[in-house]
């Protein structure tokens, strides 16, 4: 079975893939100083709960867009999976093209979204990510990666508007009932959540005005539903997807099973 981690700037998520289905996700908060160990112990007790064994894990992918996080989460698959793990980076062998100027500062979580969007949608397509930073991802007709965007993520913008004004609140996300606002709560998040709609719309109206055609629009991450309510441009929602292309990307590269002596390396 496949145990792939998704390393994100907010959460972590580790997932089990026994061939045919996922057979458990579990997530917890992004600390860069968290050990192999701390990871572990949590870990084990949800596989147990779930009624999976380590032993059959054989295989490991990671993706992560936090290079500190990497060191303890490669010791984890190591020292208690017995498994060298899979590290999503532009060097491994993808199955398409990356075209853009500098392949390396390309974040895992972005061509692992285009390997899977293309690979179970087709294209071409715009995948995007409603997660620490909002991204929009475009995908040839053939796969390639062609480049995209990235804006602040919506909970960021929340954040940085209560920050940066002594009178405004901190609040959650959510679709307003109207667009005009009676109190600041209201006011603040209509800003918000019309405000990304139109972002969104107006992102997507550009990039398929430049590539000259129709994309077909996937969206991922966890807010996806709510701004999906908002506005017919996402055709597709899809919360697995970076998991997809771990799995897929798994398949594509093999890495061997450790024994007991290099486990400990």
């Amino acid at each position: 079975m496949l145990l792939a981690i998704d390393a994100g700037n907010t959460n972590v998520v580790f997932a089990v893939h026994d061939g045919t289905e996922w057979r458990g996700r579990w997530r917890i908060a992004t600390e860069a100083g968290r050990t192999s160990d701390e990871y572990a112990v949590w870990l084990l007790a949800l596989l147990q709960y779930a009624g999976l064994k380590p032993a059959e894990i054989d295989r490991c992918a990671i993706g992560t867009v936090v290079p500190a996080a990497l060191y303890n989460l490669r010791r984890l698959s190591r020292e208690w999976f017995n498994v060298e793990p899979l590290i999503a980076r532009s060097t491994v062998e993808w199955g398409f093209e990356i075209r853009v100027d500098r392949p390396q500062e390309v974040g895992a979580d972005r061509l692992l979204n285009s390997l899977a969007s293309h690979h179970h949608y087709k294209g071409p397509l715009i995948v995007i990510d409603f997660g620490t930073a909002t991204t929009f991802d475009v995908v040839d007709a053939d796969g390639a990666y062609l480049g995209g965007v990235i804006a602040p993520g919506i909970n960021l913008s929340l954040e940085a508007l209560h920050q940066a004004a002594a009178r405004l609140p901190r609040i959650g996300i959510g679709r307003p009932q109207a667009v005009v606002g009676r109190d600041t709560v209201a006011a603040m998040q209509s800003g918000i959540y019309w405000g990304y709609v139109g972002m969104i719309e107006g992102i997507v109206r550009r990039i398929q005005a430049e590539q000259e055609a129709h994309l077909k629009i996937v969206a991922t991450g966890g807010l996806a539903p709510l701004f999906a309510e908002g506005t017919e441009v996402i055709e597709t929602i899809d919360p697995d997807i970076t998991l997809e292309g771990l799995r897929l990307l798994a398949e594509r590269n093999p890495v061997p099973i450790l024994n007991r002596t290099q486990a400990r390396d």
